[in-house]
């Protein structure tokens, strides 16, 4: 599966698909610009972008070929030709991936929003409020009023940043105005990945932007990257069986069932996924096992010998075939304008049961409880975790919900 691009400006319209919606100094108001672009970003998009550049004979050839009846080919061919025009004027326009500002944010594509299924993201759960693990209430903001492109000349977010992330642990930034702290945004940043899933996010007054839009909160909550803050989750999955082995089936869709690995996580008391940052330098195949073993094995707690079996057992399930279910921007609650949480997931299947019928499941590090769960809609879940396994299900052709409604599919 492909890689799913959101972020930008964001229209908080729900589409035909059903899902989950995707988890006191100085604030920084100021007037909404185009917001920074992204991986994938949509023709017509560009379009929208760049015709303050495109001479007005251009545009009248553009309205004529629409109206007249102009054979198809040399419509195709016209057409193309003034795509091929504009996408000229774009790369001449393009700045450096640097440290993107706001005054040239209009030069960038409009992310593209879309999924395989039309449906547009928008921020739910990153406008939790009070913010998690504080007393800290965010501004607040209209749903017409989240995304950057909706001026907002009195917008006034809250400024936080928890007091264990001012700390300096090994896993956070210094604030943004400490001396000798010059953060290379939206590149790679010695071992720090400072760039989106998304492409490029704009930097204003230093700051970098949530792609997405407003959470009505800046500074970096509980988060410790500025900009970008990456995550890998593992999803792994089974056939749910009965005694004999055989795959048990919904009894209304006739679909199969799947099972899949689930934390109950000890910050917030939500189910998830057992997943985690990467550290900086680490692969992101990495992250994923390691995780898994951390919160779903306790393998921190385990001797040598039993962390040496447990990685032997691992092996056969981490190293076959697997597909990347979703890359890019989720909707967390520990998201803020300046600081937000990116993710890979990628499902692990266990086709047969074998594998994982071996590994006994211990809850660790942030897991307050693991266990196997079956998968259906009415699964309430972490972030965006369920719209990952929702799109799992359809990967594998299994049961999702009793509705038959439309399924997102490649």
């Amino acid at each position: 599966m492909g890689a799913l691009a959101i972020g930008g400006a964001l229209s908080n319209e729900r589409r035909a698909c059903k899902r989950e919606p995707p988890a006191a100094a100085a604030p920084q108001p100021g007037p909404a610009r185009q917001v920074g672009g992204g991986a994938g970003g949509l023709r017509g998009s560009l379009l929208g972008a760049e015709l303050g550049s495109v001479p007005e004979s251009m545009l009248l050839f553009a309205g004529a070929l629409r109206a007249a009846a102009v054979p198809c080919f040399a419509r195709a061919v016209a057409v193309f030709s003034f795509s091929v025009a504009l996408s000229t004027l774009s790369a001449r326009r393009r700045p450096p991936l640097s440290n993107i500002s706001a005054n040239c944010s209009s030069c960038l594509h409009p992310v593209n929003m879309f999924n395989s299924c039309n449906v547009k993201f928008y921020h739910s759960k990153a406008l939790t409020s009070p913010y998690p693990g504080s007393h800290v209430e965010r501004s607040q903001v209209p749903e017409d009023k989240v995304g950057w492109l909706n001026e907002w000349k009195d917008y006034n977010p809250v400024e936080y940043t928890a007091v264990s992330v001012l700390a300096g642990p090994h896993w956070a930034d210094p604030q943004i105005n400490d001396k000798g702290f010059s953060p290379k945004f939206n590149e790679r940043d010695g071992d720090v990945e400072r760039k989106s899933l998304n492409g490029l996010y704009v930097v204003e007054n230093g700051r970098p932007r949530n792609p997405v839009g407003r959470t009505g909160l800046t500074g970096r909550g509980l988060l410790g990257r500025w900009g970008p803050n990456h995550a890998a989750d593992p999803v792994v999955t089974r056939w749910k069986r009965d005694e004999r082995g055989n795959k048990i089936a919904h009894l209304v869709t006739g679909k199969n069932i799947l099972q899949f690995i689930a934390i109950k996580r000890r910050d917030c008391g939500e189910w998830a996924i057992p997943g985690g940052m990467v550290d900086p330098g680490e692969k992101i195949s990495a992250t994923l096992k390691r995780e898994f073993e951390e919160e779903a094995l306790n393998s921190l707690q385990k001797s040598p010998e039993e962390k040496a079996e447990l990685e032997k057992q691992l092996h056969k399930l981490f190293s076959q075939e697997h597909f990347v279910v979703y890359r890019g921007y989720v909707d967390d609650p520990r998201n803020t304008d300046n600081a937000w949480m990116e993710t890979e997931a990628v499902n692990y299947h266990d086709e047969t049961g074998e594998t994982m019928d071996n590994l006994p499941l211990e809850a660790g590090d942030d897991a307050g409880m693991v266990k196997w769960v079956d998968i259906s809609e009415k699964l309430e879940l972490y972030a965006s975790h369920s719209y990952f396994i929702k799109l799992v299900t359809e990967k594998r052709g299994a049961h999702w919900s009793e509705d038959p409604g439309p399924e997102c599919h490649e």
